[in-house]
């Protein structure tokens, strides 16, 4: 098991919660800055779920299949279930940012970055 998919399984809702946005702008001080930022971690946590993925399936891919001899591989879509069992990258992000776990800075032009 990965390390991100572990950290993730750990205490995270699969469900949406309701979240105040006062605490929510409370970490910036901005609302929008506060989304902004839980957005591009909600993204950078996709494509690392992405990437993690389809790296586990090339492992069973199998190349010299036509279109006539296309079976089902148990463990392809094992592992594809237990991606779809896990968090939303936005459930993620959100509760990553509630509990300060999340870097980021302002530049000069107050343009957010990690």
């Amino acid at each position: 098991m990965s390390k991100l998919r572990r950290q993730m399984g750990a205490n995270t809702p699969s469900v949406v919660e309701t979240k105040s946005l006062i605490d929510i702008k409370g970490k910036t001080g901005n609302l929008y800055e506060s989304i902004a930022i839980i957005a591009r971690r909600a993204n950078q946590i996709n494509i690392s779920l992405r990437e993690e993925l389809h790296n586990k399936l090339e492992e069973f891919a199998s190349h010299t299949d036509s279109l006539e001899e296309i079976h089902e591989n148990k463990e392809q879509i094992e592992i594809s279930r237990a991606y779809e069992k896990m968090p939303n990258p936005a459930i993620l992000a959100t509760q990553e940012f509630m509990e300060d776990k999340i870097y980021y800075r302002r530049n000069d032009d107050n343009d957010l970055f990690r």
